[in-house]
């Protein structure tokens, strides 16, 4: 990774609030290129709390977009980390409204283009895709990683038809343990414990909606962009890895947006559920920021730089491994 000095571009951090119409306050991040001319954003929207669980990941990626000239933007969802108000469930229609909100308070303001890109592992790779079926104008492009266009057969409830005992139950308790957890005081202040106590108080676990709905409905059709290929009309970058479970992804959306007309690009890895330039085994590891980079610069700057002169689809193959005793 580039040092601090080798980038375009100085860096600063803004910490604020981002203004809902039902006045809910969202807490945001940024890290901005110093300059006097408005730059593109790139959003990373999600419920982890933007101070410890993902804060390594975090300064690996937002200071590189920001030092090669996008604000590079960091947002806890409502009721999670520093926010406002109450988590609901997963990926729930509030979510994406006020992701809407989002993405469109970012491209108004003075330092911004008008321009905007959305990337994520797992939820914000999931949310990426969600909230582009909603076509905001503002929303040129998304790298989604290890993610899903498909909630009910390709995600941590259900296989087949079947429940997954493990994944659910486990994702349902880390949810609520990541809900449990007390605000950021240098954010509230003397009020952190009252906002702690309200968001405790209002908790629903996701584990009793998830039971309850057991085929493939409308709760599991929501969020699933799988139902409506057509709707995604920003550029779309998939990326999975061959070990994780949201590897098919990947092949889905290249194949049907492809089919479509839509700008998509594939690529999947010897990589499980990370980003593919952390440098984890099994590997090897890839130049994901340069490779993603690019795609904003094409789809952000307007930069005429090859982008989509790459394949489709571009897949590691590995050698094959016989079988043998321990």
């Amino acid at each position: 990774m580039l040092k601090p000095e080798d980038l375009p571009f100085d860096v600063k951090i803004i910490e604020d609030w981002i203004p809902l119409s039902d006045g809910t306050r969202l807490w945001m991040k940024a890290w901005m290129p110093v300059t006097d001319e408005p730059v593109p954003a790139i959003l990373e929207y999600l419920p982890y709390r933007h101070g410890d669980w993902t804060a390594p990941r975090d300064h690996e990626r937002h200071p590189f977009y920001a030092g090669h000239g996008y604000a590079s933007i960091r947002v806890d969802i409502r009721g999670h980390g520093s926010s406002e108000g109450v988590p609901g469930d997963e990926y729930d229609q509030q979510e994406h409204n006020d992701g809407l909100e989002v993405i469109e308070w970012i491209a108004k303001q003075d330092w911004c283009t008008g321009k905007v890109g959305m990337f994520g592992i797992s939820w914000g790779g999931f949310n990426s895709l969600q909230l582009a079926s909603y076509k905001p104008e503002a929303l040129k492009a998304i790298v989604t990683v290890c993610s899903t266009d498909d909630r009910y057969d390709n995600d941590v409830h259900y296989f087949g038809g079947s429940m997954l005992g493990i994944d659910m139950h486990a994702w349902a308790g880390t949810m609520l343990a990541f809900e449990s957890r007390p605000v950021d005081k240098r954010v509230w202040g003397e009020k952190w414990l009252d906002q702690w106590k309200y968001r405790l108080e209002n908790i629903e676990p996701f584990i009793d909606t998830w039971v309850a709905h057991q085929v493939r409905d409308d709760y599991w059709k929501h969020g699933s962009v799988c139902e409506d290929y057509s709707s995604l009309d920003a550029a779309v970058m998939a990326v999975g890895g061959w070990y994780d479970p949201y590897r098919d992804t990947v092949l889905r959306l290249t194949e049907h947006l492809s089919a479509l007309g839509k700008n998509v690009r594939g690529i999947v890895g010897p990589w499980a559920h990370q980003y593919p330039d952390r440098d984890l085994r099994p590997g090897p590891h890839i130049d994901f920021l340069g490779e993603t980079l690019r795609w904003w610069d094409h789809w952000l700057k307007g930069e005429d730089n090859g982008a989509m002169d790459t394949p489709l689809f571009r897949g590691w193959i590995t050698d094959s491994v016989p079988p043998r005793s321990a």
